[in-house]
């Protein structure tokens, strides 16, 4: 595969996160001179199409409540550079006198913004596209088809989009103040708000004289909608409507924005989207609100989001493809820090770490300590190994892929020749026998279990050996030029590993086949092998609730002609996750001919440019290790 972006543990520097921070809100009030008497019929019967909804006319009597806006602290650092030769870039965008973080470029006549930040602070919505250079979008489009096709490109791992014919046609104005992309859109006024219930759930449908942005975030117990208009008086008896799935609206004023809080049932979603001819936001609060995608995000990486069906349950999926053959991305193992193999991570901070444009969460851990419980091999070096002959894959430079339960034989051999298997290295997996700890595993290893005896070794000979009692209690320094062996109730390998004594050590994957391939990754279990189904966790050492649960999920697979799939598994339509079996027939249902579950429930996180795309950030736990994509450097 070609050169991609830099990798931490080739020695480059490492990608330091970036923080978006809110700047405090405009408050000075500014209002249209566009009176209620303008509404016309039109505008309270266009939308017969999409579901009877009562209008709720503005009163004149019900004040509206003013939101109050505490500013958040401003970051130290510069929030907009010079990173080339007429070309501006930053991560603040200030949107009708609103600072929200946003990633932006200025090239000439090109203004991009990040297609994540477009979706999430003006509502864009992206249609499928075969072309990395081009995204067809929609904003208050007349159906459902593109009303722009922008174009597009790739920098520091952002993907951009080129606003500035867009915003010529819709009168916006720009202008770059300080390091900051400001950002003016025609004023609106909102002029009614409908409310009603359909068979899938609610839709409120917001009637503008103005086209006008939005962004959506969650809030304890349901979602607060922000419009980019204004609003003069509350609609009448609008908080005292339930409807199917919707508990309460209220509206909020912000400056020359409108604010709008839904209480939701749980597993309900919204859904916003626009139309033109009227001007009109529909919010529809379903629990199915996924909107299908296929993007070409880059050379070789697809984003795609879409429900698969099994039985008569219904999974909301996100995903990745990948063509190795294309070279424009190569996936490699990341894990929580470059310099140790302990410590857990959101996947979010990890992948910035490691400077990857996109990742899955991977491989399973011990949540207490936070250490690793399965394999993570990078560049042939072991950071985790194996346990459990539990599923992995394999991969080279090249992109080609296997799959398979995985363990590794590992002995030592003493002059004396005497042989004792060594079970794990560099693992927190603990049991009875040998574990062996090189400097991958950081600069020290401190016991894990009570009576351990720490054997130092450095040249192929023994130059330590100490007794520790308790666990926790001393770190031991690892050489760099050797290793230690943590033997744990095996008196009989102490004794036989004196001061002085040489030893060798010899290692073999099982299958061996894993051995030619550079980068591992463990999880489990083995979903399909050979286009068959061959579900065995008993065999993989996974305990009775994890095999009967059922949850969100992350999986792994490899098509018939060689592409990967990157899958995230949501809750089901009205329901819990996937169970095991389920998980195995969606993989299926992708074409995957080989197929791998990973890590699932909270940890189930996949990532692209900056954003989680299955789940709010705050719902993600932090993970020990994923596997990064990287873009090919001529592609960023």
């Amino acid at each position: 595969m070609s050169r991609h972006t830099p990798h931490p543990m080739q020695n480059r520097s490492l990608k330091m996160s970036r923080f978006n921070k809110m700047g405090p809100a405009n408050i000075a009030m500014w209002r249209s001179w566009i009176k209620l008497s303008l509404c016309t019929s039109l505008s309270w019967v266009a939308l017969i199409w999409i579901g009877e909804v009562q209008p709720s006319r503005l009163s004149s009597s019900s004040p509206i409540q003013e939101l109050s806006i505490v500013p958040p602290l401003m970051p130290n650092e510069p929030i907009a550079q010079a990173v080339a030769s007429g070309v501006q870039s930053g991560h603040q965008i200030k949107l009708n006198g609103r600072l929200v973080g946003a990633n932006w470029q200025r090239r000439s006549d090109q203004i991009g913004i990040a297609d994540v930040d477009l979706m999430a602070r003006l509502g864009l919505d992206l249609r499928n596209s075969n072309r990395v250079d081009r995204q067809p979008v929609n904003w208050f489009g007349t159906s459902a088809e593109a009303t722009d096709t922008l174009s597009t490109w790739h920098d520091n791992n952002v993907r951009y989009l080129d606003i500035a014919p867009m915003a010529s046609r819709l009168g916006w104005r720009t202008e770059t103040i300080g390091g900051v992309l400001e950002i003016s859109t025609p004023p609106s006024e909102i002029l009614a708000i409908r409310q009603g219930r359909q068979d899938w759930g609610d839709r409120v449908v917001i009637d503008l004289s103005q086209a006008a942005g939005w962004q959506v975030e969650d809030i304890p117990g349901g979602v607060k909608v922000t419009i980019d208009a204004a609003i003069d008086r509350l609609p009448e008896s609008l908080e005292s409507r339930s409807g199917r799935w919707l508990k309460k609206l209220q509206l909020f004023q912000a400056g020359r924005s409108t604010v709008i809080t839904a209480a939701l049932s749980d597993g309900v979603r919204p859904r916003t989207w626009s139309l033109a001819n009227p001007n009109r936001l529909i919010i529809d609060f379903r629990q199915d609100q996924l909107e299908p995608l296929d993007v070409a995000w880059a050379e070789g990486l697809r984003w795609q989001q879409r429900y698969v069906a099994v039985g008569a349950h219904r999974f909301p999926i996100y995903s990745f493809t990948l063509n190795p053959r294309q070279g424009g991305v190569s996936p490699l193992p990341i894990w929580s820090n470059a310099s140790t193999a302990t410590g857990i991570a959101p996947l979010i901070s990890m992948a910035q770490q490691w400077n990857s444009v996109a990742a899955i969460n991977a491989g399973f851990f011990n949540r207490n300590n936070q250490l690793p419980l399965g394999a993570v091999r990078y560049n042939n070096r072991w950071i985790s190994g194996p346990i459990l002959r539990r599923g992995a894959i394999a991969w080279d430079d090249n992109g080609q892929m296997i799959m398979d339960r995985l363990s590794l034989s590992q002995v030592i051999t003493t002059d004396a020749g005497r042989a004792f298997p060594v079970l794990t290295i560099n693992s927190g997996y603990v049991q009875a026998g040998i574990g062996l700890y090189t400097a991958d595993w950081g600069p020290t290893y401190t016991p894990l279990a009570d009576y351990e005896t720490i054997v130092t070794v450095q040249g192929q000979q023994v130059v330590q050996q100490q007794a520790v009692p308790r666990a926790g209690s001393q770190a031991i320094p690892i050489p760099r030029d050797g290793y230690l062996l943590a033997v744990r109730a095996y008196e009989t390998a102490a004794n036989a590993l004196p001061i002085g004594a040489q030893i060798s050590l010899s290692s073999q994957a099982q299958p061996a086949v894993f051995d030619q391939y550079p980068h591992t990754l463990g999880a489990g279990p083995l979903l399909i092998k050979d286009r068959k189904i061959v579900l065995d966790p008993v065999s993989e050492g996974f305990s009775r609730n994890f095999i009967e649960g059922r949850a969100p999920r992350s999986a792994i697979g490899l098509t018939a002609d060689g592409q990967w799939i990157m899958v995230t598994m949501q809750n089901r339509v009205g329901g819990r996750g996937p169970s095991l079996q389920e998980t195995a027939q969606i993989m299926q249902q992708l074409g995957a001919v080989q197929a791998l579950n990973l890590d699932g429930g909270s940890s189930s996180s996949l990532y692209l440019s900056g954003q989680l795309l299955n789940r709010n950030p705050r719902t993600a736990a932090r993970i020990h290790n994923g596997l990064g994509l990287f873009l090919a450097e001529g592609d960023n």
